[in-house]
């Protein structure tokens, strides 16, 4: 995949096929969730930012979508992510079992309250 794109369209567009259902879903999810939000691309990466500050990214990655609400966002929620792989600050969502965009729902709900108290 080229590393180099300007904006989330055109990472979802450059992402495999069968990877961008579930990439568009993410997507909405956020916006949904948090749709003051401006769209961008950090770290190679769609993000969210909120107030001009990074609030979450994710990414297609060979077997798995990742999902970094910074540390933060993976600490408070240990136990509802303790099925998946994980690091401080991100979490990997296995492309063979379903992606628990409830979750990613809680996760960037949490990143924006803590974004705001900032």
């Amino acid at each position: 995949m080229n590393n180099r794109f300007k904006n989330i369209d055109e990472y979802i567009k450059n992402s495999p096929e069968d990877v961008r259902p579930i990439l568009e879903k993410i997507r909405r999810t956020i916006r949904k969730t948090v749709p003051g939000a401006a769209e961008a691309i950090s770290y190679q990466m769609p993000t969210f930012k909120l107030n001009g500050r990074n609030l979450v990214h994710f990414a297609a990655w060979k077997g798995y979508i990742g999902l970094y609400p910074l540390p933060s966002g993976t600490a408070v929620f240990q136990q509802e992510l303790a099925p998946y792989k994980k690091s401080k600050g991100s979490v990997q969502f296995p492309l063979d079992k379903p992606i628990p965009y409830g979750l990613v729902k809680q996760i960037v709900a949490f990143r924006v309250k803590e974004s705001l108290k900032e």
